[in-house]
């Protein structure tokens, strides 16, 4: 293999890596600035805003993608498939929902998914308002 068409078929991978590990940091930062943010009546807030934030930003990038169609395809790659996966984060959702109490389980799931979709649908109408 020629060095130019190695480093191109291997650019996607460190774009995302980049991403993610800039992803996974910030959420980790967040966690610990505000360890108040922790639990609030049981129900994990912290994970709560992360994965709406993401959401939101998400859904801006992907409508961005279809009305405008500014950004590139590796700012695209680095931003959402790296930066956004790696900082909102399913699994801890996860795992702190089966820790919590059957009510507040119930309430964490319905937040989480409910707000999140949410911010997707709101980062689509801040998209189509930007472009």
């Amino acid at each position: 293999m020629t060095g130019p068409h190695a480093l191109s078929r291997a650019e996607p991978l460190l774009l995302v890596a980049l991403g993610g590990f800039v992803g996974a940091v910030m959420r980790h930062a967040i966690s610990v600035a505000a360890p108040g943010l922790g639990a609030v009546g049981g129900a994990v807030v912290g994970t709560l805003l992360v994965n709406v934030v993401g959401s939101f930003a998400l859904g801006v990038l992907l409508y961005e993608a279809h009305l405008a169609d500014a950004l590139s395809a590796e700012t695209r790659l680095v931003v959402g498939t790296g930066f956004l996966s790696s900082f909102t984060t399913y699994s801890t959702f996860a795992v702190q929902t089966s820790g919590l109490p059957p009510t507040l389980a119930v309430g964490n799931v319905a937040a989480n998914y409910a707000l999140a979709f949410l911010g997707v649908v709101l980062g689509r109408l801040v998209a189509r308002w930007v472009s």
